[in-house]
C-alpha cells in the first residue's frame, strides 16, 4: 500500500508524533510507502511531496511544529481538489490519505471522502473542540502553557498589586480557558460559551481587595465576548477562509477594567507560544496512538472514517460525524469552574 500523509491548519504539539507512529507502523507492520505532502493540501494540489521512511522520522517525536510543513486553503481551491480526487490519487499513486487537522481540515477531508478519495482522518485541535473525539492531542500542552503562565503572572501580579488578564485561545469554545484557569487558580475565567458582565468582574477584584488581597488573575479565552451593554465592544471581520478576526479582547478587557477600578491592568496576550515548543507525555501517547490506528483503518478499507479517543480506546468515526458540530464547554462545567472563584 501506498499511503499519503499531509498536515494542515494550525500547528499543534504532537503533530510528528502522528507523521512518525503513521511511518512506523506503515512501514515496518506493513511494509507500506509513505510519502507526506508539503504545506497540507496546498502540497496535494501543486504536487509537491517527499518520500517519508523511518529516517526522514527519526527524533521527531518531541519536535514541535511539524516537518511537512502547514498551510490554509481558500474553499475554492479545496472544493478544485474534491473535484479531481480521483485524478489526484491515480497520480501520486496512493491508496490512502490520512490528513491530519482541525475542524476545517476534516471538513476538507470529508469532501474529498465523498468524493471517493480514500481517506482516513486524525483529528488535531488545541482547542479540543472536536465533538467526535473525548480528547485532541496538543490541548495538554496548551493548558500546561497557559497555566504556566498563570502560575508565573500571580506573583509578579501580587508584587505590583495589579490585575492581570490573561488572553488564551479558543475562538468558539473556551476549553483551554476553563482548565488552565481552573489549574492555575484564576480568579475569573471569561468563555465564548458564556457572555461575562464586566460589573462582576470589577465587583470580584473590589471585593479581593476589601479582603487584603491586592492582586487578581482573570483567564479569557480569546473568542469570549461581554454581554450585551455591558461594554462597547466589535466584532472582527471574516477572513478569507471564513475564520471570525478577533478584535482582543484580553487588551479591551484590560483597559476596561482599569478604567473602572482605578487600578492599574494589564492585558498578556499569550498567542501562538501555546501551539509551539515541545509536546507533553500525554499528547505524544495520543498523536502516536491515532498515527497506529489511522494505518490500521487504512489497511481495513475503512475509508471516509477518524480516529477518535472514547473514554481510553482509540476508536473510528465518520467523518461526517466529526465536524457536525463544535464541542462547546457545557453550563455545568463552567458551573464547576466558578464555584471555586
Amino acid at each position: 500500500m501506498r499511503i499519503g500523509v499531509l498536515t494542515a491548519g494550525g500547528d499543534c504539539p504532537g503533530l510528528n508524533a502522528v507523521i512518525r507512529s503513521v511511518v512506523h507502523r506503515a512501514v515496518a507492520g506493513h511494509d507500506d510507502e509513505v510519502i507526506g505532502f508539503e504545506d497540507g493540501f496546498k502540497g496535494l494540489l501543486d504536487g509537491r511531496f517527499r518520500p517519508l521512511d523511518l529516517d526522514a522520522v527519526s527524533g521527531i517525536l518531541a519536535r514541535g511544529g511539524t516537518i511537512l510543513g502547514s498551510a490554509r486553503l481558500e474553499r475554492a481551491r479545496l472544493r478544485e481538489a474534491a473535484e479531481n480526487c480521483e485524478e489526484l490519487a491515480r497520480s501520486y499513486g496512493i491508496d490512502a490519505l490520512i490528513p491530519i487537522g482541525g475542524e476545517g481540515t476534516l471538513t476538507a477531508a470529508r469532501m474529498l471522502a465523498d468524493a471517493g478519495m480514500p481517506v482516513v482522518g486524525v483529528p488535531k485541535t488545541i482547542d479540543n473542540d472536536i465533538s467526535a473525539t473525548d480528547r485532541t492531542f496538543g490541548f495538554d500542552t496548551a493548558v500546561g502553557v497557559a497555566t504556566e503562565a498563570i502560575d508565573r503572572l500571580k506573583t509578579t501580579a501580587e508584587s505590583h498589586q495589579r490585575v492581570m488578564v490573561v488572553e488564551v485561545m479558543g475562538r468558539h469554545a473556551g476549553w483551554i480557558a476553563l482548565e488552565s484557569g481552573m489549574a492555575g487558580g484564576a480568579h475569573g475565567i471569561c468563555l465564548p460559551e458564556r457572555p461575562f458582565d464586566v460589573a462582576d468582574l470589577v465587583k470580584m477584584v473590589e471585593e479581593r481587595f476589601a479582603r487584603g488581597k491586592k492582586f487578581a488573575v482573570i483567564c479569557v479565552a480569546e473568542g469570549a465576548h461581554p454581554a450585551a451593554g455591558s461594554m462597547d465592544y466589535q466584532k472582527g471581520e471574516i477572513d478569507q477562509y471564513g475564520h471570525e478576526r478577533f478584535a482582543g479582547i484580553g487588551n479591551r478587557l484590560a483597559a476596561e477594567l482599569e478604567n473602572r477600578l482605578g487600578k492599574e491592568a494589564r492585558p498578556v496576550i499569550l498567542g501562538h507560544v501555546q501551539r509551539g515548543g515541545t509536546p507533553t507525555a500525554y499528547d505524544r501517547v495520543l498523536a502516536t496512538r491515532f498515527g497506529w490506528h489511522a494505518v490500521e483503518a487504512a489497511h481495513r478499507g475503512d475509508f471516509g472514517m477518524m480516529t477518535a479517543l472514547r473514554g481510553t480506546e482509540v476508536t473510528l468515526v465518520p467523518l461526517a460525524e466529526a465536524v457536525t458540530e463544535l464541542k462547546r464547554v457545557p453550563a455545568d462545567r463552567m458551573d464547576e469552574a466558578e464555584s471555586v472563584f
